[in-house]
């Protein structure tokens, strides 16, 4: 059999294996225990964080025969029916390429029909803020009174493109950034179930890689493990994600605290030649003073960082030796790069004045004008 992405394989098929949505799963699960069905739904939040896998296990659980804790059982006529991609009861619909008013016209007029073997006929449209207007105006009518057997769930990434007519048709779920441990629990029982062996160390930074998303951790998971040949450790995790490595950044963040000019920009040219990105190395530096931030504010650091042990010591000892203010001011000034390097035309240049200054923020404690 083909090999199948992490994400794909461990897309979850009941609600309880859905992770960091429980305010969501749980409203769901009620709904279904008590009959009360609504007509549309409109499932919003950033993208890797389980709306349309959400979405299509609701479909299912609505049309089961012999629902288990509120989700589908799998096994009943309906459930293994409808596991068929070619069913006609589930219909997902792609609203980027579907946009126009035509296909919307076309779905009107199909929604008259039965469905073939559950209780609903359930029509998932993704990305439904590329609808143009007037196939927004074609939806109202059906989306505010569809058909008994009918209902509609709308995923999107940018609910603020939606007028205010579809959002008051519809019960809105706002799906939440997943937290950085229970994206780790989830890696860990992956792992597990596929044979990979890992550090703590290695899953802690892929999770924050994944910043929040699930699709997202889980396809830097991936890259990793095809990297790693199956054996994660936290320095081969770096150099598959392209990441600069902690004790190069310690080193950059040691030559500013200095006042050191000469070695800053000589060790910026020589990461900058291996072929690191420099926008990259600028939110590396810039996470890296986060790093110092958390050591020089909070008794627990080593458990919010997760770094292994000689990462820690350095972070520690260089947070001992620079007050917080100077970590601020610091922080501060790389943060405002990130809308600069979109204009110009040589980020390291940029970058490499945002550094001087640090250097002369360093001296003069003030953040000097760019």
């Amino acid at each position: 059999m083909a090999y199948l992405a992490l994400y794909r394989k461990y897309r979850p098929k009941t609600f309880d294996e859905v992770i960091g949505q429980n305010h969501i799963t749980t409203s769901l699960k009620n709904q279904i225990a008590n009959d009360q069905i609504s007509h549309a739904y409109l499932f919003c939040g950033t993208r890797g964080t389980g709306k349309t896998s959400v979405a299509k296990i609701f479909a299912k659980a609505i049309n089961c025969e012999h629902p288990v804790n509120g989700s589908p059982c799998g096994k009943c006529k309906t459930c293994i029916s409808l596991n068929d991609p070619s069913n006609l009861d589930i219909l997902e619909i792609d609203a980027a390429s579907n946009n126009r008013v035509d296909e919307i016209r076309d779905l009107r007029e199909k929604v008259k029909y039965q469905p073939v073997n559950g209780k609903y006929k359930v029509y998932i449209i993704d990305e439904v803020h590329m609808l143009t207007d007037s196939a927004f105006n074609a939806l109202l009518k059906t989306l505010e009174e569809p058909p008994k057997h009918v209902v509609f769930i709308l995923a999107t990434t940018e609910v603020q493109k939606l007028p205010a007519t579809i959002l008051s048709r519809c019960l809105r779920f706002d799906f939440k950034l997943v937290g950085l441990n229970e994206l780790e629990k989830q890696l860990k029982y992956i792992f597990d179930d596929s044979g990979i062996k890992y550090d703590d160390a290695s899953v802690s930074l892929i999770a924050r890689l994944g910043e929040g998303s699930v699709r997202d951790t889980l396809s830097v998971a991936d890259m990793c493990v095809a990297y790693c040949n199956k054996n994660l450790k936290y320095e081969d995790v770096v150099n598959a994600v392209g990441a600069t490595d902690r004790f190069v950044l310690a080193n950059l963040c040691d030559s500013i605290l200095n006042k050191d000019v000469k070695n800053l920009l000589t060790q910026i040219d020589d990461i900058l030649k291996t072929g690191k990105n420099v926008v990259q190395l600028c939110k590396d530096l810039c996470s890296y003073f986060r790093d110092l931030a958390v050591c020089k504010t909070c008794n627990n650091a080593k458990d919010i960082l997760k770094y292994p042990e000689n990462i820690m010591d350095k972070l520690q000892n260089q947070a001992n030796n620079c007050n917080i203010q100077t970590i601020l001011q610091s922080l501060k000034s790389l943060s405002f790069l990130d809308n600069e390097f979109r204009y110009a035309v040589n980020p390291r240049l940029v970058f490499e004045i945002a550094v001087l200054n640090l250097c002369s923020d360093s001296a003069n404690n003030e953040v000097l004008p760019s």
